[in-house]
């Protein structure tokens, strides 16, 4: 009979992320990779296969079915040092019977139990989700899709992206963080969307890194008191900074130059008032008679704005309060 080994071997379950490329991998892995006795992997067609292949290490595909995995594994590993390239869907189900095989191994008189290691291999890098965003949205808008995504234009989405932009307003105002961070995934996702549709034009395509690199550069050249050599200490002096590269890169004609005129009335109002005033335009505002309602909001955005009140977000808070007062008048009524 033959005697087990005594002093265990060892496994080491080797993790990748699939969204960064095959091969860049830390100077641990690669150090571990390069000294093990064996590379075992489950799929001939795993991503590393090729990129270690270049550099030397060669990869045994373990022709196993998978409930077996665990067991060939831990005896491969009993007096060896083992590598195991954890597949891109990160082989569910391995680590827990591995746990059982060493309970039960620990148990049984002969059976070497080898240590085990996880080693993660290559880390997801901050945004790294939003690479999967992009694949998912690919899918839903490639043939065999969904009909609906596939259906959709800039046109017919304006709607879902002015109603997703309010509702994370009112997330935010409410202070309902659970709800904030779906709502920013929701505003986040009408912003690949139109990418992706855009992508598909005939004759300007241009996709969602053209989108996040025009906006990079942006800020970039609109931050010249941190990339550059420009100085700005306060908030006041960002600002200031940020109008005078503003106009100078669109070259407007008028301070209401770039304005959109459909948004909401009152922050279109106190926006118009904000730029003459920092434009030092010579504009009085209207007379508002009695029943001139018009010209009496535009007198109150254009006072709220000198104060440094939202008008906007002050008319909502007003609405909120007055949709509570309703509501506890409904429930006086019921009782």
């Amino acid at each position: 009979m033959t005697e087990a080994p005594s002093s265990p071997g060892r496994l080491v379950l080797l993790s990748t992320t699939h969204r960064v490329a095959p091969g860049l991998l830390s100077g641990s892995a690669w150090q571990t990779l390069h000294a093990a006795d064996r590379v075992l992997a489950g799929d001939p067609a795993h991503p590393l296969l090729g990129p270690l292949a270049q550099s030397g290490v060669a990869v045994e595909v373990l022709d196993v079915p998978a409930y077996a995995r665990a067991r060939t594994l831990a005896e491969a590993a009993a007096a060896a040092v083992v590598v195991w390239l954890v597949a891109p869907d990160g082989d569910p189900g391995l680590t827990d019977a591995l746990a059982r095989f060493a309970v039960e191994g620990a148990e049984t008189p002969g059976v070497v139990v080898p240590e085990l290691e996880l080693l993660p291999g290559s880390y997801d890098l901050p945004g790294a989700r939003l690479l999967d965003l992009v694949t998912v949205m690919d899918r839903l808008r490639s043939p065999g899709g969904c009909p609906w995504d596939a259906e959709q234009t800039h046109e017919s989405l304006v709607k879902y992206l002015v109603e997703e932009a309010f509702e994370l307003v009112e997330a935010i105002e409410e202070g309902d963080r659970a709800t904030l961070r779906e709502e920013l995934g929701d505003v986040l996702l009408q912003v690949f969307f139109h990418s992706r549709i855009a992508q598909e034009h005939a004759t300007d395509p241009f996709s969602i890194d053209e989108v996040a690199g025009d906006i990079v550069d942006k800020l970039i050249y609109r931050h010249p008191h941190v990339f550059a050599d420009r100085s700005a200490d306060t908030a006041e002096q960002v600002e200031a900074n940020w109008e005078e590269l503003k106009a100078a890169e669109k070259q407007r004609a008028s301070a209401t130059d770039g304005i959109p005129l459909g948004q909401p009335a009152l922050a279109l109002a106190a926006k118009l008032h904000s730029r003459a005033t920092k434009a030092t335009v010579p504009v009085e505002l209207p007379e508002a008679a009695e029943s001139d309602f018009g010209a009496r909001l535009l007198r109150l955005a254009a006072e709220a704005q000198d104060a440094g009140v939202d008008p906007e977000a002050a008319l909502r808070a007003a609405a909120r309060g007055y949709r509570d007062a309703i509501r506890a008048a409904e429930a006086g009524q019921e009782n």
